[in-house]
């Protein structure tokens, strides 16, 4: 399909491509071929296929670079995280949406002044008549305007412990209430954004599990988050040009030197993936190596753009727009979804345990 759909022009390859490429019609296209929402089970519109098959799959769009951005999220970890700990009712109503490509999701987790500290949560949801009223302020929310979906987490009682009283909702974008601002990025895109809550009522069917158990709930989903592929080939379009530099520069033993080094870190960090998804398949929910995972495969990411940095390769203007373009996208690697000081942090703590 991506063969296809590059041959006919509707899409060029980029770095960043789960994340900037927005394309809801390519989404919809790889939902009626079964490829999205393949581990779900059939009643709810997957395919009952493994994690290990699933990242087959997601390894091949990524390193196409194809515009996977409109069902990455929602597909990856909110379409398990309500099989999980929905309700029969919330299953029903929005998994077969995700599976068709028709629902889109934005996370609400990130918080001005917050940073990484994700349990620093001033969002809040107070019980009324039904439901909840949500106040609050999310930022760096990618494709909110287009996101037909929020996954929020919210603050529902103070506890001793900052990291309880938090619960886990889904709220419609279109909710009375709900503001999107846009963020324009250094490269002068758009795809982050601010949302504001205001007063926004979300039945009590759109609570994710249990209300005051969110922060256990969204440390499990966050193994779906940081554990895949796509924390370790979003600049795997500039190892693409490295590599066919290479066979244009054979007597380049500095240039062959560092892509050795690169390819085999590369071999490694796809059996991490392999061994995260296994575990899932295990009905693991693999934290720790995820964190391991995101860490390791951050770091590789600008090690490829460093690479192409150093040969006078990113100064010709056949390889300029594709350095360029992962260039500007490389300072968001090592924060999104944890910075480095919290992943680090969760792998101590699973070696302290071993």
């Amino acid at each position: 399909m991506t063969d296809e759909w590059q041959a006919a022009g509707r899409y060029t390859p980029r770095s960043d491509s789960w994340l900037r490429s927005f394309d809801l019609e390519f989404s919809k296209e790889l939902a009626a071929r079964g490829l999205i929402a393949m581990t779900y089970p059939k009643e709810f519109g997957g395919a009952d296929r493994t994690h290990v098959e699933r990242l087959a799959v997601t390894e091949e769009l990524l390193r196409a670079g194809a515009p996977v951005a409109a069902h990455w999220i929602g597909d990856r970890q909110i379409g398990p995280a309500v099989l999980r700990h929905g309700t029969r009712e919330l299953q029903e109503e929005i998994v077969p949406r995700i599976a068709s490509g028709e629902a889109v999701f934005c996370l609400g987790m990130s918080e001005p002044e917050a940073g990484s500290d994700l349990a620093s949560v001033r969002t809040s949801a107070r019980a009324v008549d039904g439901g909840w009223l949500v106040d609050g302020h999310k930022i760096w929310t990618t494709q909110a305007h287009h996101a037909t979906h929020a996954y929020l987490l919210a603050r529902t009682a103070r506890g001793e412990r900052k990291h309880d009283g938090l619960t886990e909702f889904i709220v419609d974008m279109d909710a009375d209430g709900v503001t999107v601002t846009p963020i324009v990025d250094l490269a002068g895109e758009h795809h982050f954004n601010e949302v504001r809550f205001e007063s926004v009522f979300v039945p009590s069917s759109r609570v994710l599990g249990d209300v005051g158990g969110g922060w256990k709930q969204v440390v499990e989903q966050l193994s779906f988050e940081r554990g895949g592929a796509e924390r370790a080939l979003s600049s795997y379009p500039v190892l693409v040009e490295l590599l066919a530099a290479s066979a244009r520069h054979a007597d380049d033993r500095e240039l062959h030197g560092v892509l050795g080094e690169l390819v085999a870190r590369l071999a490694v960090l796809r059996r991490l993936c392999f061994e995260v998804a296994r575990a899932m398949d295990e009905g693991l929910a693999p934290v720790q190596q995820a964190a391991a995972l995101k860490y390791l495969g951050n770091a590789f990411e600008r090690d490829v753009i460093e690479a192409l940095r150093r040969t006078d390769l990113c100064r010709d203007p056949a390889f300029d727009s594709v350095f360029g373009q992962a260039l500007l996208a490389s300072p968001a690697f090592g924060l999104r979804g944890g910075a480095a000081e919290v992943l680090l942090s969760l792998i101590a703590r699973q070696e302290a345990h071993a």
